[in-house]
């Protein structure tokens, strides 16, 4: 039986296995077995394969040749990366978004933000979605910026992994929570340049904290 609706079921299929890698359900060193997914989600390899080439593309899995799929591990190289790109477009659409931010605005923002708490708090892999929805919805009232949009929400999807890593140990969450609690505060009240030195401070400890965790693993 499919455990799946067939409408958007490429789509559906993304936001199943994205969930499953997030949570850490699948090895990183084995194949993942394509035929097994196919039959317990009650869907053909096609969609499948296309739920697996936009992983790919979203930086969440590897493809290696006569080998199969893989889970991409994470890296330092790759944490610094994006992070280093969400500094360089995040707090500048933070400030810009600031300026126009509507009581509905704020009312998307607030449910993203609680929402986001809440997983984070009971340490959640779903922390890793409502973290990059609470900060789509910091930058979303700069409606008339598309590219930006569109790029950060990119980095926000490859650094879900990454974020749900960093609130693992202990006291993270709190401190995460009163970070987006501060910049939530500035942002709601149009206090851009406030709320664009909060978004690049905490984009930068979080990247502080990964490359000191990832540099530990790797020892």
């Amino acid at each position: 039986m499919s455990l799946i609706a067939k409408t958007g079921l490429a789509d559906r299929i993304v936001d199943i296995l994205r969930d499953r890698i997030i949570a850490g359900r699948f090895p990183l060193h084995a194949a993942i077995r394509q035929e097994a997914l196919a039959t317990e989600l009650g869907v053909s390899k096609i969609p499948l394969r296309e739920a697996f080439a936009k992983l790919e593309q979203d930086g969440l899995i590897l493809s290696e040749l006569n080998r199969g799929f893989f889970v991409k591990p994470l890296s330092i190289e790759e944490a610094q990366d994006v992070f280093d790109l969400r500094l360089k477009v995040e707090p500048e659409a933070v400030r810009a978004a600031a300026g126009r931010v509507t009581p509905a605005d704020v009312t998307l923002a607030r449910a993203a933000l609680d929402a986001l708490n809440a997983s984070a708090a009971d340490h959640d892999a779903s922390a890793g979605s409502l973290n990059r929805a609470f900060h789509m919805a910091l930058i979303q009232p700069g409606g008339d910026r598309p590219v930006t949009l569109q790029m950060v929400e990119r980095l926000q999807v490859i650094a879900e992994r990454y974020v749900v890593r960093h609130l693992e140990p202990l006291g993270r969450a709190e401190r995460a929570i009163d970070e987006h609690e501060a910049l939530f505060d500035a942002w709601s009240v149009g206090r851009g340049a406030d709320a664009a030195a909060l978004s690049a401070a905490h984009i930068s400890r979080t990247l502080d904290d990964l490359n000191a965790e990832l540099q530990k693993a790797a020892r």
